[in-house]
């Protein structure tokens, strides 16, 4: 298996109880990156947190920030959440007037840039692009709540483009975002990606460092095998 290949995974503390949220983080702490989902309530229908709650978020976490912004205007708020020294920050293709700016922007600010797509998406207009990103989220869920279920339908999508990444050597991160559980994360995993957004799946077992791991072992068997 390629070692930059190599699985993470990302717990959404979307699903986490917000009155303890540092208890909470603290759970997570063998996670790769605490996935953090920021909604205006007008690109997606929910209302989520801001900059001055990831501020508080980023001064607590064990682990490094993931950003995912669902949020119109990207292209002006964006750079706060780098400002604050989120490890990655990741806007909507959708959303974005100048997607491609924004991202080396973001990258000359020393933030992972990503970029996410939603499930009607095509990616073909991704190809040629690819390494202006450093991580491409496919969500598999209709973006704006947690608990929903996984949509395999994007599953072509996602192996689409981790073909043209393999082609053209790039070492772009492909990332799935929505109903990603124990019995979800092989097929995404085989179909080629490699970092992995969960919330109900770790927050909603009894042991969150073991659902961690299990997780993260699924992945990496079915990365294996594919």
């Amino acid at each position: 298996m390629d070692l930059r290949r190599a699985p993470r995974i990302n717990p959404s503390i979307l699903a986490a109880d917000f009155v303890n949220m540092q208890r909470d983080l603290a759970k997570i702490a063998t996670a790769d990156f605490a996935h953090v989902d920021v909604m205006d309530n007008h690109f997606v229908p929910n209302l989520t947190f801001g900059t001055q709650m990831v501020e508080r978020i980023q001064a607590t976490s064990p682990i490094p920030l993931d950003v995912h912004l669902m949020i119109t205007d990207p292209d002006r708020w964006a750079p706060a959440y780098a400002e604050l020294g989120a490890a990655s920050v990741t806007f909507h293709l959708e959303a974005a007037a100048d997607p491609i700016s924004l991202a080396r922007r973001l990258r000359d600010m020393g933030t992972r840039a990503g970029i996410a797509i939603k499930p009607g998406t095509p990616a073909e207009g991704l190809y040629d692009v690819l390494d202006e990103f450093d991580q491409i989220l496919v969500m598999t869920v209709e973006p704006g709540f947690g608990g929903q279920g996984f949509m395999p339908e994007t599953m072509p999508k996602l192996r689409s483009l981790a073909d043209e990444a393999r082609r053209r050597g790039s070492n772009v991160w492909l990332q799935v975002d929505g109903g990603i559980s124990d019995s979800t994360i092989e097929l995404a995993a085989a179909s080629g990606a490699d970092t992995f957004v969960a919330g109900s799946a770790v927050y909603g077992a009894d042991d969150v460092e073991a659902a961690v791991t299990r997780l993260r072992d699924a992945a990496r068997a079915a990365s294996l095998e594919s």
